[in-house]
């Protein structure tokens, strides 16, 4: 995968989707965050389409993989 960044552009937009979740969840002042269906959907499309941006960009679009 290489020392290039935008090799990590998806996992690291799922991994602040999990953390806004993980925050909504845990930190008191943030809980009624948690309530909110367009905060719970949002993290949640988030960490969907980092997952998916991740393997589409390390499958066709890094220069690494020697085909």
């Amino acid at each position: 995968m290489g020392n290039n960044i935008k090799n990590y552009v998806g996992a690291i937009m799922a991994l602040v989707g999990a953390v806004l979740l993980i925050l909504a969840t845990f930190v008191p002042a943030m809980s009624d965050l948690c309530d909110q269906n367009w905060y719970t959907a949002g993290s949640f499309v988030l960490i969907i389409l980092g997952l998916i941006a991740h393997v589409v960009v390390n499958k066709y679009f890094s220069t690494d993989v020697e085909k």
